[in-house]
């Protein structure tokens, strides 16, 4: 082997060898236990990021750990390549978004490969290719035919400069995130998908996936947000049409004050007529966020709409606002307000000087101060009528039997989780597969003209999507009737395709289904590893998908990940890297500097996976120094290694000295808390260990090739070598090669601990005399009770302690401790 670490020819030639190989080329083998480990695909930005390059180094490390368990991996990569940015950028750099994401995918790949990622990339897709979105069209098509998907006018935030649907998050302070345009709430026709269908399962499944972080399962539960409540009907006066509204805590009923609709509500609407301050109060509401953070900081506002609503069991009369924070996307859109026992309502009765009623008090009687907040917690009931002393499951239940039995209220489950807009009035998405016709309405694309290809040769000189000005994309005859019809120019929210990603890879070759038989056998996927940011929306509609393919008869599972890995974020100077703040740090140029196994081997070692990594350059010199040192170190003993590996010797534990037997006892347990370590995923202690046995090694004399001297520095270089092999992969099989361990480092045995290199012949046993510490004595491992107490005694500093007094008693802890009581 050659006597310097030259990283950039070791890492060349490594790679070219798992190129020309195939090395991660995976098959379909029934006679192996499969192993599906994925990464969350990228968006193609332009470059890698330390924060891309932790996690793919995560999912890298055990893939390559399964691998060299004897398992049959499959590890992929694909381009999550639709969305805004690629808009963006061609507006920005004057060239259209294919271009722009094509020519980043080439250079990010380019990059990944640098880093030896151990990628089967015949398997390789971007979802803006037609021949991938083909298929969730195809699959749009159906749910269309089995009424899982419809289209319905709906409230959206309206950018008028973009002339696009923003979300939520994307409205900051009334404002277009990217434009800073004031947003309008505009109604419009959007599809959706009938995620709601599937709620509770997708609650109950949460069950199956104790491979998940507790705080992604409950995250997913309270954004679903199943709730046992009562439907309540209150009249309205002057109107035929009850008001419904919905609420979990009936107790309080007799507590209403008023009752609240959001402005869009038609009594709302309807009010609006001969009243200046409700329509004022409207439009003003029309550029609000609706963001939950936003509505829950947001200052509580509202107009009296003259509207009065009729009590369901007192009869009595209660005003009807309008205010800012009921949304019609919820529910019907209205809420019954009671100030005493909920603080929104208790804010909103203060600033409107309405009425403040309680009607529960605490279960001991004791008194509440209404005049500084709502008092939320249940109780007992009181002012109720009827319904007083009754706590809180009591009233609930007869409550809804009187309203039942005037039909004026029923027991309902309410779900927080909303259907799922799909709609996106941008170009760079897949297009929805729907023809608008004047006679037959909405009609979708047949198989045989699928897919809808999205124009790639488009422009952006004027505002808004290419493909609304392209009447040669838009302009078809009707499937059915053959008229004139227009394609529908919408296209589908990215997150479409990032839901079925996972099970394309298992067949990305098969042009003539969207998933065949070969997805039972990879799915699920057994680790998947991403940011917790991703916890809510693209998991759920993931695990929606999934469900959606099983009805299909595609897949066979229930769910699409087994076990979720949420790696912490890369920090600098205490703060996320960003290009913002300008404490970003370029992979490529450490690369260069250091080699891909020392970017690797910092970011496994500076932080356990789930906790944020906080970058560090001395941190990458360490690493760096490390792996020359075991370069150096394998240099100097390769002749005695190549002798032990031609020889076939191994380590005869009973021809060994105390040094030999020391010394691989130290490297024995190392490697027992590196598998361990391994299996928990706790790869920061696994390099730990790595480098303690390196150390062992070099306090080492050489030996002389199948001498014991060698024969154990034999063995603990091939013990470092494969432990180092997954997080280090181009020196650990360069190593492998040149030390003689086998041509490829993943095709030798794990290392497994040998239980008789553990046994110590004497172990070291802590001496307290009254608690305090006085002595270490060194006793015989097998030393019976009697001869460890003699021992302690006749040590000369516990001698010196005990001196003059009476020993009370003497207590051994085996293989801990001896305390000495003495008085």
């Amino acid at each position: 082997m050659q006597e310097t670490y030259n990283f950039s020819e070791i890492e060349a030639a490594t790679q070219e060898y798992w190129e020309k190989n195939q090395t991660f080329k995976a098959v379909e083998d029934a006679s192996k236990e499969k192993y599906y480990c994925l990464a969350m695909f990228p968006y193609p930005s332009g470059y890698l990021h330390m924060g891309h390059v932790r996690n793919y180094t995560l999912g890298d490390v055990i893939a390559r750990y399964q691998r060299m368990l004897g398992k049959n991996v499959l590890q992929p990569m694909g381009w999550d390549a639709f969305g805004l940015p690629a808009e963006n950028a061609a507006m920005k750099n004057n060239v259209p978004p294919a271009k722009w994401t094509y020519e980043n995918i080439k250079y990010m790949k380019g990059q990944l490969k640098q880093l030896g990622f151990a990628y089967d990339w015949d398997r390789e897709l971007a979802t803006c290719h037609p021949q991938y979105y083909r298929w969730e069209q195809w699959l749009f098509t159906r749910l269309f035919k089995k009424g899982l998907v419809y289209k319905k006018t709906a409230a959206v935030n309206w950018c008028p400069n973009d002339l696009t649907v923003l979300a939520n998050e994307q409205v900051i302070e009334g404002k277009c995130w990217r434009c800073d345009t004031a947003v309008e709430r505009k109604e419009i026709p959007q599809w959706f998908m009938k995620i709601t269908n599937y709620a509770d399962e997708l609650l109950k499944d949460l069950q199956q996936l104790d491979g998940w972080p507790e705080q992604v399962r409950t995250m997913q539960k309270n954004w679903i947000g199943k709730s046992r409540g009562l439907e309540v009907q209150f009249g309205i006066e002057g109107q035929s049409e009850p008001l419904k509204v919905f609420t979990t805590r009936p107790d309080t009923l007799m507590g209403v004050s008023y009752v609240a609709v959001a402005p869009e509500h038609p009594l709302a609407q309807q009010a609006v007529v001969n009243n200046a301050d409700l329509a004022a109060f409207i439009e003003e509401c029309s550029h609000m966020e609706t963001s939950e953070a936003a509505m829950e900081t947001m200052e509580k506002k509202g107009v009296d709409t003259g509207m009065l609503a009729i009590h369901p069991v007192t009869g009595d009369k209660v005003p009807v606002f309008a205010a800012n924070f009921v949304l019609m996307s919820y529910g019907e859109g209205a809420v019954m307000a009671v100030p005493a026992h909920d603080q929104r309502d208790w804010e909103f009765a203060k600033k409107y000087n309405l009425p403040i009623n309680q009607v529960i008090t605490p279960a001991d009687d004791s008194k509440v101060d209404l005049t500084k907040a709502a008092y939320t917690e249940k109780g007992k009931l009181i002012n109720s009528g009827e319904f007083n002393d009754l706590n809180f499951k009591k009233s609930f239940d007869a409550i809804a039997t009187v309203l039942h039995q005037q039909n004026k209220g029923q027991v309902k489950t309410n779900y927080r989780l909303r259907d799922w807009g799909v709609s996106r009035q941008r170009y760079w998405g897949s297009p929805i597969p729907i023809i608008n016709c004047p006679d037959c309405g909405e009609v979708p694309v047949p198989e045989k003209d699928l897919p809808v290809v999205l124009p790639e040769d488009v422009s952006f000189d004027e505002i808004g999507s290419p493909i609304k000005r392209m009447p040669e994309f838009y302009q078809v005859a009707c499937p059915q009737c053959g008229k004139d019809a227009e394609r529908e120019t919408d296209t589908f929210d990215t997150f479409m395709e990032s839901s079925w990603y996972f099970a394309r890879f298992a067949c990305r070759d098969n042009d003539e289904a969207m998933i065949d038989d070969r997805a039972n056998y990879w799915l699920p996927v057994d680790q998947y590893v991403g940011g917790i940011e991703h916890a809510i929306l693209h998991l759920l509609y993931a695990r929606f998908f999934n469900k959606l393919l099983r009805d299909e008869g595609l897949l066979k599972s229930d769910e699409p990940f087994k076990k979720l890995l949420t790696q912490g974020m890369v920090l600098k100077d205490g703060t996320k890297m960003s290009k913002s703040k300008g404490n970003t740090v370029d992979p490529q140029s450490l690369i260069k500097k250091y080699g891909a196994d020392t970017v690797r081997l910092f970011t496994m070692f500076a932080a356990p996976p789930e906790q944020s990594l906080e970058w560090s350059d001395s941190g990458v010199e360490g690493a760096y120094r490390f792996l020359k040192r075991l370069w150096v170190m394998a240099y100097e003993h390769c002749e005695s290694i190549e002798a032990c590996n031609k020889a076939g010797c191994g380590v005869d534990q009973d021809a060994l000295n105390d040094e030999q037997k020391t010394a691989r006892r130290e490297i024995h347990e190392l490697l027992q808390q590196a598998l361990n370590d391994f299996d928990r995923y706790q790869f920061n202690t696994v390099v730990a260990a790595c480098m303690k046995i390196l150390n062992v090694l070099g306090k080492r004399p050489k030996g002389s090739g199948t001498d014991p001297d060698g024969c154990v520095n034999h063995e603990a270089m091939g013990i470092l070598i494969k432990l180092l092999s997954p997080i280090a992969p181009h020196i650990s099989m360069t190593l492998c090669r040149d030390l003689g361990y086998g041509d490829d480092v993943l095709a030798v045995s794990w290392p497994s601990v040998d239980e008789a290199a553990l046994v110590r012949d004497s172990i070291d046993l802590v001496v307290q005399v009254n608690g305090k510490v006085r002595a270490t004595i060194s006793v015989a491992a097998n030393a019976a009770k009697a001869d460890i107490e003699a021992a302690a005694l006749a040590d000369v500093n516990v001698q010196r302690n005990i001196e003059g007094k009476e020993i009370k008693k003497v207590i051994v802890v085996p293989g801990k401790l001896v305390s000495v009581v003495a008085k």
